[in-house]
């Protein structure tokens, strides 16, 4: 669906830190939420997650398909009296480190505070206007085999829709972290930031 190549363009226009260090394994971990549905609830997985490193001195690149969004189970029967949550775009360094999701296997699990979105009115619509910032088990994991719905598998995490898909993620996480470390920088773009984005 997109390019390596894109996928920088839009990070630095933004700003945002891209490593391009000749180190192996040293990830830029991006999610792309899909701008088309807006701030309707899909219960798809319908967005994607990308993955960018040098290998030996050769890019690789990798995407998933992925939700940045909570499924409609949540939405309607969310655990957090604030609301459901969604998290915001932007770019939160080293805000992530293996651990285990729920207690029973290994993903990235959230160790910094990030932003969300509360929603409480169960509506269907995803609404922008009540901003939480700090520790919510915002977790990257996964769902089931092929998962079709979203359903209650995030309530703000950002979770793949495959299994086999997830744990080719972890693998390449794990062979990073014997390098950098276990932290792991997560950035959330839109489809729409690349859309005719300026040239460099």
């Amino acid at each position: 669906m997109y390019t390596r190549e894109q996928v920088e363009r839009v990070m630095r226009n933004k700003g945002y830190v891209y490593f391009t260090s000749d180190t192996d394994y040293d990830l830029n971990i991006i999610g792309i939420r899909n701008s088309q549905t807006g701030t309707k609830v899909t219960n798809l997985f319908d967005d994607v997650l990308s993955v960018s490193f040098k290998l030996k001195g050769t890019w690789i690149y990798r995407e998933w398909a992925i939700t940045t969004d909570p499924g409609k189970r949540a939405v309607i029967n969310y655990s957090n009296r604030q609301g459901v949550a969604r998290l915001l775009t932007g770019q939160y360094r080293s805000s992530y480190s293996i651990g285990l999701h729920k207690g029973e296997y290994e993903a990235l699990t959230q160790k910094k505070e990030v932003k969300v979105y509360r929603d409480a009115n169960r509506d269907m619509v995803l609404n922008e206007n009540k901003i939480q910032e700090g520790l919510f088990g915002i977790n990257i994991h996964k769902a089931g085999t092929d998962t079709k719905f979203v359903e209650n598998y995030s309530e703000g995490c950002q979770v793949f829709k495959r299994t086999q898909d997830f744990n080719e993620f972890m693998r390449i996480c794990k062979e990073a972290s014997k390098i950098h470390g276990n932290a792991f920088t997560y950035t959330l773009l839109e489809s729409k930031d690349f859309e005719n984005p300026p040239i460099i």
